[in-house]
């Protein structure tokens, strides 16, 4: 089932953008991508309701917003509870649940509107189990957004409107580089891939309406979370 005539998801962050970007123009359905600094409530808004072509202009072409994705999030090498700092805390917390937030925070009025509208929250496997290699920013954040998610459903499913968390485990993108000791190549290609998280936000992406897929876990088949590596042993 493809996305709607006229379909409008704004796309964030690391993972979604070009994959989904890919996604819309094979399917040749209507979509742009509305970039804003995550963790900065006013760009997030802007891009909905701030001056043209950015924010009221995507209202005034298309008339609705359908599906939000966030999936921006950062972490520090220096993420580890012998280096956190409250301002790097409040630094990594800022783009993964906030700048969450503040997107949610926007599109929700349209949303309510239309009586219809969809969440996509890119948490981690770190928001789902605790883990040591992540941090406890990270860990806190992206366990926060997964809360999130839920009480977007609990509350706005009466709305129309639905929201899915995924967790994804370890995938190569360029947050990998600012591990305190990146994989090599070859992990690095046994990791999911972009692509693989377009595909499962494509997925609930086109469920029909009726249908909220609440969560969902997905890994690599080689999970180094349970195997373990070398640049993810304790220091």
């Amino acid at each position: 089932m493809p996305w709607p005539p006229g379909s409008l998801p704004p796309l964030a962050g690391r993972l979604a953008a070009l994959p989904l970007r890919n996604v819309i123009q094979r399917r040749g359905t209507r979509g742009l991508g509305a970039r804003a600094g995550a963790g900065q409530r006013g760009e997030c808004r802007g891009a909905f309701d701030g001056p043209p072509p950015a924010g009221a202009d995507i209202l005034a072409r298309y008339g609705h917003v359908d599906i939000l994705v966030n999936s921006a999030g950062l972490n520090l090498s220096t993420r580890l509870w012998k280096h956190v700092t409250p301002d790097t805390f409040d630094h990594i917390v800022g783009v993964n649940l906030n700048g969450a937030l503040y997107c949610i925070h926007a599109v929700l009025p349209a949303m309510r509107a239309q009586k219809d509208g969809l969440v996509i929250n890119v948490s981690s496997w770190a928001g789902r189990f605790e883990e040591y290699l992540t941090g406890p920013a990270y860990n806190a954040s992206k366990t926060a957004l997964a809360a999130l998610t839920l009480s977007l459903n609990d509350e706005e499913c009466v709305n129309g409107i639905r929201a899915c968390c995924i967790y994804p485990g370890e995938v190569a993108t360029p947050i990998l580089r600012h591990r305190p000791v990146p994989p090599t190549k070859e992990e690095v290609e046994r990791m999911l891939q972009a692509e693989d998280l377009g595909k499962t936000i494509r997925f609930v992406a086109e469920m029909p309406a009726r249908v909220c897929v609440n969560e969902i876990l997905i890994t690599p088949t080689w999970n180094r979370f349970f195997i373990g590596g070398e640049d993810m042993a304790r220091k």
